[in-house]
């Protein structure tokens, strides 16, 4: 299998509203961030919570996101940051 992403790259969290069983929380959608880590290959949550078990395996990273840029009236430390792991076909390349 192949991933699209390495640590370092910038990436944006596809911003769509889709209907179903979604995995990557609304206020992350349309935010920029940079991989942490490749966690490695999984099938697909959003296809086994309707019992499709036979679903292909995809790339699942740790993406890091300034906490300043997710939350505009955020308070604290300008370097805070906030990790959520996303799967591959939510991002996009800045």
């Amino acid at each position: 299998m192949k991933r699209a992403f390495d640590p370092g790259d910038r990436v944006r969290v596809r911003k769509v509203d889709a209907p179903g069983h979604i995995r990557t929380p609304y206020y992350i959608r349309g935010k920029e961030g940079e991989i942490e880590r490749f966690c490695g290959f999984f099938r697909n949550p959003e296809e086994l919570a309707y019992g499709r078990y036979d679903c292909e395996q995809r790339a699942l990273y740790r993406v890091r996101f300034l906490q300043r840029h997710v939350w505009p009236d955020y308070g604290g430390p300008r370097h805070d940051t906030v990790d959520i792991d996303i799967y591959e076909h939510w991002l996009e390349r800045i």
